[in-house]
């Protein structure tokens, strides 16, 4: 059987590494941060505010692409952040060597803004949100994944996600995957 990665996406803000981990943990799949394969570059860019190229993105979409290939070699899933905003970026990480499934965290403008205006410790400043919201492209019908609105708790976000990925692929609460 086919390894699956699922990919949680969405705008900055939308609650991308909050739903990881535990939806990582819930599958006893290992768990990656996009941010982390930002080169230094890259950081630096959007942290100044400026919004990153398709070009600065490529070598880091590339670089995730490895990650879940690598994972792919070793265990049944993996999931991972990724912002993954257009269809090309998602195209990227789909060339891996597994199932690459999406979880797109949807919410409005209004409640992505205030969180990131609550938000500390990161490089991405808000007022990048506008260039993010500018680029996404919502998952197509015929992309692998699903959407699932983010005004919920992060516990209901995951039981939506899996339910809405199809139950059987993936452990009831309280079971774990091996």
């Amino acid at each position: 059987m086919m390894s699956t990665c699922l990919v949680v996406m969405g705008v900055s803000g939308a609650g991308k590494s909050t739903l990881a981990r535990p939806l990582a943990a819930r599958l006893c799949w290992p768990v990656a941060e996009a941010d982390d394969f930002h080169p230094d570059a890259n950081i630096a860019k959007m942290a100044s505010g400026v919004p990153l190229t398709d070009a600065d993105r490529a070598p880091w979409l590339a670089a995730i692409r490895d990650w879940i290939n690598a994972q792919a070699e070793t265990g049944p899933g993996a999931v991972v952040t990724c912002s993954a905003l257009k269809r090309r970026y998602r195209d990227s990480l789909r060339a891996a060597r597994a199932r690459v499934r999406f979880v797109h965290l949807e919410g409005s403008r209004d409640v992505i803004a205030g969180r990131l205006a609550t938000r500390t410790g990161h490089f991405m400043p808000p007022s990048l949100l506008e260039s993010q919201f500018g680029d996404l492209e919502p998952l197509a019908p015929d992309e692998d994944g699903v959407t699932v609105d983010v005004g919920d708790s992060p516990q209901r976000i995951i039981e939506a996600a899996l339910a809405l990925l199809r139950p059987r692929d993936y452990p009831a609460s309280g079971e774990t995957h091996h």
